[in-house]
């Protein structure tokens, strides 16, 4: 910390040797340090020895600056002038698992084994981080990649030590990993705590603020420890691999090559006060940071304000000067009419903080400013119907409500489950595909505390997308812990377990933004199918993130986009960052899934999540993982706060979904180390069934009511046949002809997540369905675990979806979908054309046939990918072509000529004469041309010319008296070379 005390030399007194001394230097002034930096020289009280290195938090660029006037600077690493905030006119370095300082050779020399480290600091994150460590050499326990050290971490999560300063001197010998510890003294005191490290001789003694809270004798020597290279050691960095960096505030660091006497330890640190004053300089910047919740800033006030009960481990209790417009628990009141001021008083242990607040009185108008909606939409619209910034009441009416539903004011909420966000309104009803899209305009009426406003919106509902078969699958998956990027694979036909990976191998998404980590990707397929939606954790354990951190200051975001082809894309929000859904009390977000609700008319996203009391994070109880869930409709905007999906005590993370029936499916991880309740061993899957998605679940039950929650029918469900703890379930209805599936075909899956990955059980949706507790799916014969093979290799948790050929060729191809084939055939029924398209995937088929003969050609729209015309009087022949579509997701293609023929017909009757029997054969052109006809048969032969619409008649003599059945042949030629040809049947006949 930066103090300014009087620095006149010390007489009298005797040092040893080995100690180093500084002359003692006038406040303010100035040195040039190693690197060309001007830095301040601080000064010491006159009973202490000068440090070696004094970090006050003061940096530069990449540089932490030593302001004792020795240079000796230190190498920031990922830490930025963003890491940095001032306290109360006091630098503090905001250590967040994300960077770290290197320090410099010097500090400490080890010419014998008496040092002193003083660091100032402030967490109430427990993990295996290191605050400082003299050493080097990075590597696992029990190696010779780890270096020899000696390290103090200020909030420990090992056993033995949670929550308390755990220190430890480590120099190997032989198969002696050499590592001894400190005894456990306790934990940080509130606020910045003053720890300082005395190594004299053999002894290394540990003090908290002053009071030493342990000492350890030892027979290791500095010597051993003291790194060769120019690196001493670190802030913030442990040297054993897979520890995450650091999370705490610094506010101040010294080093001594000498021992302190403990009254030294007592006058150097900074004092009560000076901590007290930074610590409550920090804890107001958060606290304010903390209560804003929605609100820019406490000038403007609009929405209730979160007003933590502790911080940075102080307890605040909170007063408000008008209750009823700011209350002591956050709610901001929307019924003023004007503009209020209100003051906040959070009293601490270190004294009152006040908050200035002015409240703004609700405009009507700030919330339908605050509506967002597509201009053009593949989904039912989030047709909101309270106001997001002064919750104002709205109702929507639709210039067709047959296109998009209006509100509904005797919307009612269902006695389960979630109640429509939307009452009933938004509910999109698209165009078929080939009909186009189509216009609608919607009216929002916004009434509060009197005022009503209204706003049109202009939406394009947009047709339909072309259905094909499905005729494969896809997958996505990250690797590994040191792998979390997003990658896809896709089998080589309409065979589930022929995955191979596409892209060459390499990621599909690599995130720079947020935590720079993806994992646990999810594949959902919109309802309508035309549209993929992919979401997936923000959480970057390689970026040294913990696991324990992970879990108590995690994400608040998912990271979603969406895709037509699996290839190409895009953020739903459009910008290059997540979209937090989570609330600022939760820990982490965890492996979000979704799932269409037919009743909803929404997505449900789900996740895990930790829950704390409040924003502050520090209660240590009820930290079990637990299910939340919020909705959605178009993967940008989301109902908030989440709900509360699955919370019966024990932990449970990983849900996945498929409906069967009027039932959906819900797999799901124990997450316990044991067993909880009713399901046995932890860490694997169970089932469960319900009639309602949103359905809470506050207990395991075996004969729970699926109709009002969640009914329990499996259990243990892989780890009997797999031999290994599994997570991330997911689940997937084979394709029709696909050879696995027999019919009502599924695959169940689970992540075997220490065991190389994904493994596959096959089973059908009747087994699914049919599972109890005196007949589990899992106990049954046919629940075998498949063979390794044909899956993605070592795919972690991830997602499996059904594709059509074209999305599957994009995706060998890494193209865009390109458009299939077609063939189109054309029949002639008289001047009656008839064209018909297929397309080479069996999908869809809209668009225009032309038809074409000579100088006629006519354009005919496709109806169930069939056309049909009728050729005027002169055109002979004719071809169809398929003109394709607006999408062009179809080639066109063109048929084979056919001819059309003369519309002639023909009768033959008998008669007799003279006792003979004679043939009259009559013909009729019903065409529009005339026609010579030619008239032959098994009593002669004769050529007629007959006039557009008229009749001609032929006699042939028989000089028969009787005769037997006759076939006449009838052909005839137009002048246009049309043609004709047929043949009647003369009866037999006979004259008596």
């Amino acid at each position: 910390m930066k103090r300014h005390r009087s620095t006149l030399p010390r007489n009298g007194t005797r040092r040893p040797t080995a100690r180093r001394t500084i002359a003692a230097s006038v406040v303010g002034a100035l040195a040039v340090t190693t690197i060309g930096l001007s830095a301040p020289v601080a000064a010491y009280a006159a009973d202490v020895p000068a440090p070696s290195a004094h970090y006050d938090m003061t940096h530069s660029g990449t540089s932490l600056i030593d302001v004792s006037g020795n240079g000796r600077n230190a190498t920031l690493t990922n830490l930025t002038d963003a890491s940095f905030v001032d306290a109360g006119g006091d630098d503090v370095l905001r250590f967040k698992a994300d960077g770290y300082a290197s320090l410099p050779k010097g500090l400490v020399t080890g010419t014998d084994n008496n040092f002193t480290v003083e660091y100032t600091v402030s967490t109430q994150t427990s993990a295996n981080h290191f605050g400082w460590v003299i050493g080097d050499g990075v590597g696992p326990w029990n190696t010779t990649q780890l270096g020899n050290h000696i390290f103090l971490s200020p909030r420990s999560s090992q056993g033995g030590y949670t929550n308390q300063v755990l220190s430890a001197i480590r120099v190997k010998s032989g198969t002696d990993n050499g590592e001894s510890r400190l005894p456990a003294g306790g934990g940080l005191n509130p606020g910045f705590t003053t720890l300082t490290m005395v190594g004299s001789g053999n002894t290394l003694t540990l003090y908290r603020d002053g009071a030493v809270i342990s000492t350890l004798a030892h027979t290791r020597a500095m010597s051993s420890i003291i790194p060769s290279g120019d690196v001493l050691g670190y802030l913030g960095r442990s040297l054993y691999q897979g520890d995450p960096l650091l999370r705490a505030d610094v506010s101040d660091v010294k080093f001594w090559d000498v021992a302190l006497t403990a009254e030294e330890v007592s006058s150097s640190m900074p004092t009560a006060a000076e901590k007290t004053a930074a610590t409550s300089a920090l804890l107001r910047g958060d606290v304010l940071a903390t209560m804003l919740g929605a609100n820019s800033s406490l000038d403007g006030v609009s929405s209730n304000l979160i007003l933590p009960s502790t911080v940075n481990g102080v307890a605040l209790s909170w007063a408000s000067s008008a209750p009823s417009i700011v209350s002591t628990a956050g709610v901001v009141s929307r019924s003023i009419i004007e503009n209020t001021p209100v003051t906040l008083t959070a009293t601490t242990s270190l004294g009152a903080l006040t908050f200035d607040v002015i409240v703004l009185a609700p405009s009507v108008s700030a919330d339908l400013d605050a509506i967002s909606l597509a201009t053009r939409t593949t989904e039912n619209l989030p047709l909101a119907t309270k106001g997001a910034i002064n919750g104002a009441a709205i109702t929507w009416t639709s210039s067709d409500d047959a296109l998009v539903t209006e509100t509904d004011a005797a919307y009612a909420a269902p006695a389960v489950g979630a109640a429509d966000p939307y009452a009933g309104g938004g509910i999109v009803t698209r165009p078929a595909y080939g009909e186009g899209d189509r216009e609608v305009t919607l009216t929002a009426r916004a009434t509060l505390n009197g005022q009503t406003a209204e706003r049109t919106f202009g939406v394009t509902v947009a047709e339909k997308g072309r259905w094909a078969p499905d005729a494969g699958y896809a997958a996505a998956y990250f690797k590994s812990d040191g792998d979390e990027k997003i990658y896809q694979a896709a089998t080589s036909g309409n065979d589930f377990f022929t995955f191979s990976p596409v892209n060459g191998g390499n990621a599909v998404i690599t995130s720079t933004a947020d935590t720079k980590g993806l994992r646990d990707p999810y594949i959902l397929r919109s309802k309508d199918g035309d549209k993929y939606y992919m979401v997936a954790t923000d959480l970057c354990i390689s970026c040294g993130t913990g696991w324990g951190p992970a879990q108590s200051e995690g994400s608040l975001k998912i990271e979603v986009w969406e895709s037509t082809d699996l290839v190409d894309w895009k953020r739903t929000n459009g910008e290059n960052t997540g979209i937090t859904i989570n609330q600022p009390a939760a820990g982490m977000t965890w492996a979000p899934e979704a799932y269409w609700d037919d009743e909803l008319q929404s997505y449900v996203v789900f996740f895990a999540s930790r829950l704390y009391s409040d924003a502050t994070h520090t209660n240590s109880d009820k930290l079990y993982a637990r299910m939340f869930y919020v909705l959605t409709r178009d993967f940008k905007t989301y109902t908030y706060p989440p709900a509360s999906w699955q919370d019966t005590g024990y932990a449970r993370i990983d849900s996945t979904v498929t409906k069967i029936g009027d039932y959906y499916y819900r797999f799901t991880k124990n997450e316990e180390g044991g067993a909880a309740g009713p399901l046995e061993a932890g860490k694997d899957i169970f089932l469960e069934r319900s009639k309602v998605l949103t359905a809470p679940t506050t207990q395991s039950s075996w004969t729970a009511d699926p109709n009002s929650t969640w009914q329990l029918t499996d259990t243990r469900m892989t780890s009997l046949e797999t031999g290994q703890a599994g997570e991330g379930p997911e689940i997937i209805k084979l394709n029709e002809g696909d050879p696995n599936n027999a019919g009502d075909g599924y695959v169940f899956l689970v992540d075997n997540y220490s065991a190389g990955g994904y493994r596959a059980f096959l089973t059908t949706g009747a087994a699914i369905a049919s599972s109890q507790q005196s007949d589990r799916l899992s106990q049954r014969a046919a629940w075998n675990v498949r063979p390794v093979g044909g899956l993605p290799a070592s795919p972690r948790h991830g997602a499996f979806v059904s594709v059509t050929q074209s999305v599957l060729t994009a995706m060998h191809e890494w193209s865009g979908v390109k458009a299939v084939a077609s063939t189109t055939s054309l029949s002639a029924s008289g001047s009656t054309l008839t064209a018909e398209v297929e397309a080479a995937d069996g999908g869809d088929v809209v668009g225009t046939v032309t038809f074409s003969g000579g100088s006629w050609s006519k354009t005919v729209d496709l109806e169930d990918a069939s056309a049909s015309v009728t050729a005027p009087a002169g055109v002979g022949s004719v071809t169809a072509h398929y003109d394709g579509y607006a999408d062009g997701l179809v080639k066109t293609s063109t048929s084979a000529a056919v001819s059309i023929a003369l519309d002639i017909t023909a009768t033959g009757t008998t008669r007799c004469v003279a006792g003979k029997v004679t043939e009259v054969l009559t013909v009729t052109n019903r065409d529009d041309v005339a026609a010579t006809i030619v008239i032959a048969g098994a009593y002669g032969s004769k050529t007629v010319t007959v006039a557009a619409g008229k009749s001609a008649s032929a006699t042939f003599t028989t000089r028969l008296a009787s005769i037997a059945a006759d076939t006449v042949s009838i052909t005839a030629q137009s002048a246009d070379g049309r043609s004709h040809a047929s043949t009647v049947t003369v009866a037999a006949a006979g004259c008596n």
